[in-house]
């Protein structure tokens, strides 16, 4: 918008500097034109009487000392003769009248004038130059004047321009800010009215999406109350159950327990730590390896850990990460034997982030475990669901692949800055 109005100002003061400079010159130039034939017309007027009255030696000397500003002077006296240079008048062409006659070269003015001999003629000749003196340099001074005041124009108007961008520049920012999740950006109202309006209205939204996320997230909290008091309860009834059936009921117990910390879980994660929130995927990763290394080191499982050296920023939120990360932990010691190995790798993509690996010896898992609530051995499938939404929040993928050898899942997170609309999609790894 700030060119469109600077190029509108540029071109409505170049039109308005056209119609005044145009005619300006012209009229320049005719009072240039005007000012010279006036001066010769009063010099042929100062010469008439001498050249009626007075002998040709006493014209003759009053024409040599009144030769002034480049005007060329000469008479023809009524015998034929020219009293100074020769003139362009001949004994066939003397006019009657007084005359001008144009031509490339100037403008001569010739006055007949009537002795008691005869008819003698003065002719004035004034060159083009003369005529033109001062256009120039008072034409140069004009553009000058127009190509100032087009400038002062465009600085005038690229301010204005500024004036009138500037708030809708930070009210994109502030959109910008939203969208990316944090809910705390306002705008500051300002510029013309229409805008202070939209930005008032951006407040009024981001504040009633942050009041619906507090209801969520104490709807969430609320939720969770109520259903571990009656599993607390049934927790309880099923510990005094005898043998068999007290074993298998308490973990179908745990895995209920489980299930309603995922959707808990799934629940509270919009309103954690934001969209726009960051971490260090190595450390996250490596403290989440560490704490599942001794249950793998219970059951015999040997654990293979590849970091990268560097830090890997990525566009998720530490609590996010590690739940994802446990996630497809948890998977590997839920759906394999124990004593199976795995391998947990974080590596820099080539598009900025990081991808996490986790892949196992184990027997695999079908394409379909990533569904939300699809998977088996009594899990919920939740778990995996959430690790896709991390990545995806992120502006990356969840991968899936399995084969003979075991199991891999790829978890792509994006990096820091990277774009919010992007549209992820799955990309099974499976092998031939």
């Amino acid at each position: 918008m700030r060119r469109q109005i600077t190029l509108l100002v540029a071109a409505t003061t170049s039109i308005v500097l056209l119609a005044f400079l145009l005619p300006a010159a012209s009229l320049v130039a005719r009072v240039a034109e005007a000012r010279a034939m006036d001066a010769a017309q009063a010099q042929l007027q100062v010469l008439i009487p001498s050249v009626g009255l007075d002998p040709p030696e006493e014209v003759a000397a009053g024409l040599a000392a009144s030769v002034d500003g480049g005007r060329i002077v000469a008479v023809r006296w009524t015998d034929g003769e020219w009293l100074t240079e020769p003139g362009s008048v001949d004994a066939g062409s003397i006019p009657l009248t007084p005359t001008v006659v144009e031509s490339g070269t100037g403008t001569r003015l010739l006055q007949p004038v009537r002795r008691p001999d005869g008819t003698a003629v003065i002719e004035v000749f004034v060159p083009r130059e003369l005529l033109r003196a001062g256009v120039s340099r008072t034409w140069l001074v004009l553009g000058g004047l127009g190509v100032v005041l087009l400038l002062l124009a465009l600085l005038v108007a690229d301010r204005l321009a500024r004036s009138l961008t500037r708030p809708v520049t930070d009210l994109a920012t502030t959109a910008h800010r939203l969208g990316s999740g944090d809910l705390s950006a306002r705008a500051t109202p300002a510029g013309p009215a229409e805008v202070r309006e939209v930005a008032t209205a951006v407040n009024a939204l981001a504040g009633r999406i942050a009041e619906l996320l507090t209801a969520e997230r104490e709807a969430a909290a609320d939720l969770a109350h109520r259903l571990r008091t009656p599993l607390t309860a049934l927790r309880l009834d099923v510990e005094a159950l005898p043998g068999e059936d007290r074993t298998r009921l308490l973990g179908d117990v745990d895995a209920l327990s489980r299930g309603i910390d995922e959707v808990i879980s799934e629940a509270r994660r919009t309103v954690r730590e934001g969209l726009g929130a960051g971490c260090d995927a190595v450390d996250v990763v490596a403290r989440r390896v560490r704490f599942w290394s001794v249950l793998a080191e219970e059951e015999r499982r040997a654990v293979t850990v590849e970091l990268s050296p560097v830090p890997l920023p990525v566009r998720v939120a530490a609590s996010d990460l590690g739940a994802a990360v446990d996630a497809l932990l948890g998977n590997v010691f839920a759906h394999t034997p124990e004593g199976t190995a795995f391998r947990v790798a974080v590596q820099p993509r080539a598009a900025g982030g990081a991808e996490v690996t986790v892949s196992d010896a184990g027997p695999g898992m079908p394409d379909t475990a990533v569904e939300r609530g699809r998977s088996g051995g009594g899990s919920t499938g939740l778990g995996l669901d959430i690790a896709r939404r991390t990545a995806e929040s992120s502006g990356g993928t969840l991968r899936l692949g399995s084969s003979d050898d075991g199991s891999t899942v790829v978890l792509a997170l994006g990096a820091p800055g990277s774009g919010d609309d992007a549209a992820p999609e799955q990309h099974p790894l499976r092998s031939p």
